[in-house]
């Protein structure tokens, strides 16, 4: 149990003009700073899952890097009141390499902060028998809360950013001894 939480931040959103690069650093530097957590990302700009979750080495690949993981953080916007369609095919592509691992939120948007996308995401990854954590990161009027830098001032994201990657490790540690000991009856 002495190795790093293997943690996989996954980047939502796919559009050309997307902020998510911004929002993703600022947490990836912030995770960072946790010794607990050997990083990884997963850009779904840059992961090519088809739509109709039809199987490709590609998936293949996609799959077996989250049965590697311990937990997960999506860091995801909000369209039209909901999350991402590249998101729930991220999800809807693999089955049983998301159980029993913590599922955390970083969300943006307008005047919601994409909290809505967050509410919906709950559902999904419950169903998938995840661990959806309480707190979440949230940015209202994301590109106002970010300087040129990539760097916030916003007190309330950061004050929830580290009470999350607390709960994450909690979390990431408790279940992998959990699987190991007794795999998760799926």
């Amino acid at each position: 149990m002495d190795t790093p939480l293997r943690l996989e931040v996954i980047i939502a959103s796919v559009r050309p003009e997307r902020f998510a690069p911004v929002v993703a650093e600022w947490f990836l530097r912030r995770a960072g700073s946790e010794a607990e957590f050997d990083i990884g990302v997963i850009d779904l700009r840059e992961t090519p899952l088809p739509t109709d979750l039809t199987e490709t080495s590609e998936v293949a690949d996609y799959r077996a890097r989250l049965a590697a993981a311990d937990a997960f953080v999506a860091v995801t916007s909000e369209y039209n009141h909901g999350y991402p369609a590249s998101l729930k095919t991220a999800i809807d592509t693999a089955k049983h390499e998301w159980r029993a691992k913590p599922m955390g939120f970083v969300a943006y948007g307008g005047l919601s902060g994409g909290l809505r996308a967050v509410e919906q995401l709950r559902q999904v990854v419950a169903e998938v028998h995840m661990v959806s954590l309480r707190e979440t990161v949230s940015f209202p009027q994301a590109k106002r809360q970010f300087d040129a830098d990539g760097e916030t001032r916003y007190g309330a994201a950061i004050d929830a950013c580290d009470r999350m990657l607390r709960q994450l490790a909690w979390w990431a540690r408790t279940l992998r001894a959990a699987r190991m000991r007794d795999p998760y009856p799926g």
